[in-house]
């Protein structure tokens, strides 16, 4: 079986527990460069992946021709440089989402990786998460009836800033809706497809913070309103979803186990149970079917991160179309921009067509 050699370019927190891991447990991947400019971080590299080659720039990974993927796990300003660089290099792309901090620069590197004939996806890893995939099976069991309201949202508790942190600076791309709204809408998408307007409330709550760290985005659809929310001042646990129908609802506490896990330094490869959720966090899903009142809890599906870069090699080989196409992250990118401008002034904006997934 052919392996692919892998450059992963960032080894924070986005390069060693969401990407490394998986792409060390793929048969058909080799995690061969990764850039590691920090001591810790050398460190890291050397004892958990010690076959992998340590570099200092990116460069030393988009310009060796050994290199068949290139993986960016950087700050979001510089996904659209990087990607650019490794699509002219002749290399495929996985960029970390957001995929670019606007729908211009999203759609040049769409153009660009058409023309050379490369893969370029991004990674919006919570459609592999236990507790969507959950949802996905509750809704496509039909028992809500038709669904006419759907929130979701990240809640979180850190009253205060983390010092050089780039999402919390007042950058183009940073804030929370760009880091977890983009899952949130993309996962929206994934569910309703293309919705019809959209409207946002995106402020700054914490004391002394610059950017966006509390965000309502609403997406409006013929009879159902979707809203995507996150906060980072809350104390207590929040619904991960709460999803109402003709029939009834189901609300879903807690959330995917595997981020705990990758954080802790567990492999998937060698935790048999990996993915799957305590029963205590199970959604309870409560309707009414034949006249009778029926409330009961639904046992969560698999978390599976390790599909992403099993449909990569796959796709690679010819064996399957790519799960997370550009133009579906695209698409993310431009409702984000749309919910800006929504907020900054102050009205409901169509989304007639800006989607093009």
């Amino acid at each position: 079986m052919k392996r692919f050699k892998v450059g992963l370019i960032g080894f924070s927190i986005g390069g060693h527990v969401f990407h490394a891991p998986f792409i060390a447990a793929n048969p058909g991947l080799e995690l061969y460069k990764v850039t590691a400019r920090k001591e810790a971080q050398q460190q890291m590299l050397a004892e958990r992946y010690p076959t992998a080659i340590g570099v200092l720039s990116a460069d030393a990974i988009i310009q060796d021709p050994a290199v068949d993927i290139v993986v960016l796990a950087t700050s979001n300003d510089v996904h659209f440089s990087l990607a650019k660089a490794a699509l002219e290099a002749g290399k495929h792309v996985l960029v970390e989402k957001p995929f670019t901090i606007t729908t211009a620069e999203a759609d040049l590197l769409i153009a660009l990786a058409r023309e050379k004939g490369l893969l370029l996806s991004v990674h919006h890893n919570a459609r592999f998460h236990s507790d969507f995939k959950t949802v996905q099976k509750v809704l496509a069991s039909g028992r809500l009836g038709r669904v006419t309201n759907y929130e979701a949202r990240y809640d979180r508790f850190r009253n205060f800033l983390r010092p050089g942190a780039w999402r919390e600076a007042n950058l183009p791309g940073s804030g929370i809706h760009y880091d977890l709204g983009a899952h949130l809408i993309d996962q929206a998408l994934q569910l309703f497809g293309a919705p019809d307007a959209v409207f946002a409330d995106l402020r700054v709550m914490r004391d002394h913070a610059e950017a966006i760290d509390d965000f309502e985005i609403i997406l409006s659809y013929p009879r159902l309103k979707v809203s995507l929310k996150g906060q980072m001042l809350a104390k207590e646990p929040t619904a991960r979803y709460a999803i109402y129908g003709m029939q009834g609802c189901f609300v879903k506490y807690g959330t995917d186990p595997q981020e705990d896990l990758l954080r802790a330094g567990v492999n998937p490869q060698d935790y048999p149970n990996w993915g799957q959720e305590p029963a205590e966090i199970q959604g309870l899903l409560s309707v009414l079917e034949n006249g009778q009142d029926i409330a009961e809890h639904v046992v969560s599906e698999r978390g599976t991160g390790q599909d992403f870069y099993a449909n990569i090699v796959a796709t690679l080989m010819g064996e399957a179309e790519l799960f997370i196409k550009p133009e579906q992250a695209r698409d993310v990118i431009r409702i984000l921009e749309l919910a800006e401008q929504s907020w900054k002034e102050q009205r409901v904006l169509s989304l007639q067509g800006e989607l093009i997934a």
